[in-house]
């Protein structure tokens, strides 16, 4: 039996989930979670062979939550459910070592299919979002621009920004205002945007 993991925050689709895989002759699911938080206690009381998780959890996101799941239970495999089909999403997922990733406008089959695949060692990857993410162009940002855009998407103001990085309030300024010029982004509310979407921060 393959013991399955589920994380979404919609119940309605939690509850669909659970059904359908419950209906798979080889397949048990031994955990349901709502929010990113609750992933990696669940699975070290459970042991899930796959976690399956939505990408946009309330919380912690979906692919924070499977990197952390991935430090502390490496023996569970992760299925990325998603509605997000930018290539930086792809991106993000395979950084952070998911097993597969795939639409949730997929078939009840094919997700049976796809954690199958994963239990066994394999990996999926819908091909039309990997040949997106191999199509998208590299950031054009240096290191230095995308760790204070970086710091500057999580609120932090460019003083803190300075202080944090050891640079003077100019030179933060200055990285601001060249990231925003490189991504042709009306201000740097608009740069986060771009870079975010990009895979790029």
């Amino acid at each position: 039996m393959i013991r399955v993991l589920i994380a979404e925050d919609m119940t309605i689709l939690r509850e669909a989930l659970v059904e359908l895989l419950s209906l798979e002759g080889d397949m048990e699911v031994v955990a349901e979670v709502a929010a990113g938080g609750e992933i990696v206690p669940a699975a070290l009381e459970h042991r899930p062979d796959v976690a399956v998780i939505d990408i946009g959890l309330p919380g912690q996101d979906g692919v924070s939550a499977a990197a952390e799941l991935r430090e502390r239970l490496p023996d569970c495999r992760v299925v990325i459910l998603t509605a997000i089909t930018r290539p930086g999403t792809l991106r993000g997922a395979l950084g952070a070592r998911v097993d597969a990733f795939v639409p949730k406008d997929i078939r009840p089959a094919e997700l049976a299919d796809a954690i199958r695949t994963v239990a066994a060692g394999g990996r999926v990857v819908d091909p039309d979002l990997a040949l997106a993410a191999l199509q998208a162009p590299e950031s054009p940002l240096t290191h230095r621009e995308t760790e204070v855009l970086r710091m500057s998407a999580t609120g932090a103001q460019p003083m803190e920004i300075a202080e944090r990085l050891f640079l003077t309030y100019g030179t933060v300024r200055n990285y601001l205002s060249s990231a925003v010029v490189k991504l042709g982004a009306r201000n740097r509310v608009d740069a986060i945007r771009i870079a975010s979407e990009s895979g790029w921060i």
